[in-house]
């Protein structure tokens, strides 16, 4: 069962729209290998806004995936992707079906 999730929003930088979708579709085995990542989603939400939805059984879990290699590389090439910081937000799960 889920209980906390995590949304991050991203805005590609001019030109970079590519370069961020790919990046964010490379990051999908590195998801698959934390054990507390229940459920990971990289979205398109219109051509330069992108973003990161998962969701983890526990607040540690969740934790965890924050200081893990996928928030790492993305901090690592914000400057070079993104036309501003990243909106992370976390959120507590009401409801889920997986």
């Amino acid at each position: 069962m889920v209980t906390v999730g995590l949304l991050a929003t991203l805005k590609a930088k001019p030109g970079k729209e590519a370069d961020l979708a790919e990046f964010l579709a490379s990051a999908l085995p590195l998801a698959e290998a934390e054990p507390d990542t229940t459920a990971w989603f990289a979205i398109k939400i219109d051509d330069a806004t992108f973003g990161i939805f998962d969701v983890f059984p526990s607040s540690e879990g969740r934790e965890a995936h924050l200081a893990g290699p996928i928030a790492a590389a993305l901090m690592a090439k914000a400057d070079e992707l993104l036309s501003s910081p990243p909106d992370i937000r976390t959120i507590d799960v009401l409801a889920a079906k997986l």
